[in-house]
């Protein structure tokens, strides 16, 4: 899958570049134009604070909906059918834990990153120190999944099959993604992503309307045209055709599932984006209008995903380069010829470059907030300026990082980089904020008992999973050192990590209840907030 020696047949690289780099001009005009008011470190962290929930909802589809949702989904639901779209619930679902359980308290309790909210009533040094550590390692596994994404896009679309010219590529599409986050700060970034989302959603709404059109706009009819086409045939249509050949497989399942659904809501760039609207309403709204996009997008993607199992057939698909990457793009060309492949070429490599902007700047900010501001600084920051021009070379430290990871990773499983990021973000992240939040008794040992047990525990059973030795499908297939089963750990890493919370703060002496109803207040109310986000 991931050693390509040639592009799709019928592609036309150089109209797919062209598209790509009209889209890349276009976006750094805009880059450059939101850049003017890019001053102080809310301007450039939380683009200060200007947009409204609609704009900001269109931003987080934008930052959410990546090349893993694009081509990776319909390519599952092409190969897979029903078990292929359970990614997608899980993606949707897991927003209405963000809505309801952390959008809003977020807002209003915290300033520019997740160390606020989690150092509002803690020791503010070691609980800022740890919350970095797990975004940074979050977004790093994030941003090398992105990365390796690039790498499989550009053979697949523009022919590249040599190791050096997808070295190349990568190292294009990390430069881009420093250039805005460099100039444009968090208001760039979020035009990039608004871009990007109105030309993916628009893209795929395009594509649904002239596949169901071929079936005369009968779903049922297209279903069964793909169950023709399937060797699988039924099957197709019933769970199990993934995760359903053993009991291991099944837990495995619930182990993705768990990590998709409560990842989402401890994803740091995700987290971010709540900071980006003036008010706890308008979070509130960016998240409704969110939660709309991205099922509708995967409305579209079920649609795309048997649409490329009728008209371009599974074993086309398996046999294209990308395998099952290729079938959007596959579906693509069947419907439109050279013309809209390049289109849907280029809104894959925009989605890349949005999504990895939007990791850079959050990676970046918490390292100059949380590290610099406030362990290195102890708070005692006079210059303003100066934080935000350690978050501007932190990015490109973190742009370079990911440009050689990402060459290093480009032969490495998309799904299972992102995956990781998902599990460690359920597992070190969330439960420290829903116990921050929600529990009165939560104090600053049960903090980094949580985040470094969780973070500790994620990586260590990934380590010796099935994803990484084993079998013909890890990153190391010639050696062997596995002993846990799943290959995503969240059924055992989620519940431990509530657990070493627990554990951590009973075993402690200090009481926190005091803090815990300043705190209860801001979250509930947002009194204080804006006097907060102000300075």
């Amino acid at each position: 899958m991931y050693h390509l020696a040639q592009g799709l047949q019928g592609s036309n690289p150089l109209l797919n570049i062209g598209i790509f780099a009209a889209f890349v001009v276009v976006t750094l005009v805009v880059v450059l134009r939101a850049s003017r008011n890019t001053r102080s470190a809310a301007d450039y962290y939380a683009g200060g604070r200007a947009f409204s929930g609609p704009q900001n909802g269109i931003a987080i589809a934008g930052d959410y909906l990546s090349a893993a949702s694009f081509l990776g989904i319909v390519g599952a639901i092409a190969l897979y059918g029903y078990d292929g779209f359970l990614y997608s619930i899980g993606f949707l679902v897991a927003w209405l834990v963000a809505l309801l359980l952390v959008a809003e308290l977020l807002r209003n309790t915290g300033k520019y990153t997740m160390g606020d909210v989690l150092a509002f009533r803690m020791r503010q040094r070691p609980v800022r120190a740890a919350a970095a550590t797990s975004t940074l390692m979050v977004s790093f596994f994030y941003l090398l999944a992105q990365m390796a994404g690039a790498g499989v896009l550009v053979s697949l679309l523009l022919g590249v099959s040599s190791g050096t010219g997808q070295a190349a590529v990568i190292a294009v599409v990390g430069v881009i993604m420093i250039v805005y986050v460099l100039v444009g700060g968090m208001k760039g970034t979020t035009w990039v992503q608004i871009i990007k989302a109105v030309l993916l959603i628009s893209g795929a709404a395009v594509m649904t309307v002239w596949t169901l059109g071929l079936y005369g706009f009968d779903f049922s009819g297209m279903m069964q045209a793909a169950v023709d086409r399937a060797s699988s045939g039924e099957k197709l249509l019933s769970p199990g055709a993934k995760y359903g050949k053993s009991e291991t497989s099944k837990l495995d399942f619930i182990s993705l599932g768990i990590a998709l659904v409560l990842g989402t809501a401890g994803l740091p760039h995700v987290l971010m984006r709540f900071y980006t609207v003036p008010t706890a309403k308008e979070a509130r709204r960016s998240v409704v209008w969110a939660i709309w996009l991205i099922g509708l997008f995967y409305l579209f993607s079920l649609v795309l995903g048997f649409g490329a199992a009728a008209i371009v057939g599974p074993e086309t698909i398996k046999a294209a380069p990308g395998s099952s990457n290729s079938a959007a793009p596959l579906l693509a060309q069947a419907l439109g010829g050279p013309l809209l492949l390049g289109f849907i070429a280029a809104v894959a490599f925009a989605t890349i470059l949005a999504v990895v902007a939007g990791l850079t700047i959050t990676a970046s900010a918490s390292f100059a907030h949380d590290i610099y501001a406030n362990v290195i600084k102890r708070g005692n920051v006079e210059d303003k300026e100066a934080e935000v021009r350690v978050a501007r070379i932190t990015a490109v430290v973190i742009g370079a990082v990911a440009i050689v990871g990402g060459i290093l990773a480009r032969n490495q499983n998309v799904a299972f980089l992102v995956a990781l990021a998902f599990a460690v973000a359920a597992s070190a992240n969330l439960p420290t904020i829903l116990y921050s939040l929600f529990w009165k008794r939560f104090n600053t040992s049960g903090a980094l008992w949580s985040i470094y047990g969780g973070l500790l525990t994620t990586v260590v059973l990934i380590v010796f999973s099935p994803a990484v030795s084993g079998t013909d499908e890890s990153m190391l297939p010639d050696v062997d050192f596995s002993w846990f089963p799943l290959q995503n750990p969240g059924l055992v890493s989620i519940p431990a990590a509530f657990f070493f919370g627990w554990l951590g703060t009973v075993l402690s002496k200090e009481h926190l209840e005091d803090e815990y109803a300043e705190m209860e207040v801001r979250s509930l109310t947002g009194a204080g907030a804006e006097k907060a986000s102000a300075h």
